[in-house]
């Protein structure tokens, strides 16, 4: 049993329906086998306890475990190429990149510095793309178990549009999948994704071979990409003449409901957004890589009036780091800069977005994503090196709510000094100096 003595920020209730930053100057965590079992004013759950050991984290500012909804495995080592938009980066060096993943031992090799890099970001919880080689992806759920974080990450199928190498089939799509799923899913803090890549690169063949994964691995989960980048959207209208729209590309197989996460989606249809609005599907929204691409300003406000659920990815590689603070500020960015079509964003929206929303998308609303009785003892202690410059902004913080927009607007991984999943505390550089 110990009892972790921290300034506690976190966002239980949703603040784009009213919900308030729960912030708690001398908190008290109790955790007893990786579960919070207690949480309140440090001096009266001390009292309750005075056998508990006691952490001592008031140098800082404890958060929740950040959930990054959509990040690709593959792609940390092209992380920072600039000057694309989409179809030529993912040619010029995405996908050369993903094709060296065929070698398992380079694979291994990309899974360390991949899973390394989430950790450090303060990430314990990601929807993670996988690979197009199941060998690939068995090495990447070895390295998350090895670490202990909780990811959800699947093989990447598709059967057209990308080099040869990376191409598969219906058939194989399905038998790998189910295999990958059954060594992995449900197995430690490891769940199964069913990942196409988007429907430009995935015909309906092994779309439909994606929706029986679904059904035959009970409680996966569905990811993709929708709406990302003007050509490609025009690609998949030409491919999929049939269908009303992108996301129905997808919906006519059965694959969006409660349990699909669909990443960007900057430029959807009316019509989209009621179909994702009404199946209770999320989006993963990663404005870092909507920049650097040159995607378009993501429509917040259309998504939280279709009420879509929203959370934040880092979309490493075409995103920029796997820091979500990062990702929390340029969102911000974004909805200033479309003006009155942009959803203004306060600090308690950017940490319920990091954190909160990513755990309700994914499905472990009940588990993680706040640090109230009753959850995991995931989180992420925020503490600046001495008079670094979030380390001066926190010292003269007027309140709770302007400490969490300076961790957003100055914080990254050289601020991230402790992160615990369950209870267990992780390795981080910042640890191993």
């Amino acid at each position: 049993m110990t009892l972790y003595r921290a300034r506690v920020l976190d966002t239980p209730d949703d603040p784009f329906t009213g919900g308030v930053l729960r912030s708690d100057e001398d908190a008290g965590l109790l955790v007893l086998d990786g579960t919070i079992t207690e949480r309140g004013d440090f001096t009266a759950v001390r009292a309750r306890h005075p056998d508990a050991e006691v952490v001592d984290l008031r140098s800082g500012v404890l958060l929740p475990g950040l959930v990054d909804t959509h990040v690709h495995y593959p792609q940390v080592r092209v992380i920072g190429a600039l000057g694309m938009p989409l179809l030529e980066w993912l040619e010029r060096c995405a996908l050369p990149e993903e094709c060296r993943l065929a070698d398992v031992d380079y694979a291994r090799a990309v899974a360390f510095e991949f899973v390394g890099g989430l950790v450090a970001a303060g990430t314990t919880t990601a929807l993670v793309f996988g690979s197009h080689f199941a060998p690939a992806v068995d090495a990447l759920f070895e390295e998350v178990a090895r670490v202990g974080l909780r990811v959800t990450a699947g093989l990447v199928v598709s059967d057209r549009g990308l080099p040869e190498p990376l191409l598969t089939d219906a058939d194989r799509a399905y038998d790998d999948a189910v295999a990958l799923a059954a060594r992995w899913h449900g197995v430690g803090r490891a769940r199964y994704a069913v990942t196409p890549r988007f429907s430009y690169s995935a015909s309906d063949d092994v779309l439909d071979a994606c929706a029986a994964v679904l059904k035959d691995v009970p409680g996966s989960w569905f990811t993709s990409h929708v709406n990302e980048n003007p050509a490609e959207v025009a690609e998949v209208t030409r491919l999929f003449g049939g269908a009303e729209h992108y996301v129905g590309t997808y919906d006519r197989h059965g694959l969006v409901g409660e349990s699909s996460v669909l990443a960007h989606n900057v430029h959807p249809t009316d019509e989209e957004l009621a179909v994702l609005g009404g199946r209770r599907a999320s989006v993963a929204h990663c404005p870092s890589s909507n920049s650097a691409l040159g995607s378009g300003l993501f429509p917040l406000r259309r998504h939280v009036d279709h009420d879509v659920r929203v959370a934040l990815g880092s979309d490493v590689g075409a995103g920029t780091g796997f820091s979500l603070f990062k990702e929390g500020l340029q969102a911000y960015f974004m909805q200033s800069l479309l003006g009155p079509d942009g959803l203004p964003l306060t600090p308690t929206h950017l940490l319920h977005l990091a954190t909160r929303a990513g755990a309700l998308a994914l499905g472990l609303g009940d588990e993680v994503g706040d640090l109230g009785a009753g959850r995991s003892f995931d989180a992420v202690w925020v503490r600046p090196l001495a008079d670094d410059p979030l380390d001066v902004g926190l010292r003269h913080a007027a309140s709770s709510g302007d400490a969490l927009a300076r961790i957003f607007t100055l914080g990254g991984e050289s601020d991230v000094a402790g992160v615990w999943v369950a209870g267990d505390r992780l390795k981080t550089p910042r640890v191993s100096r």
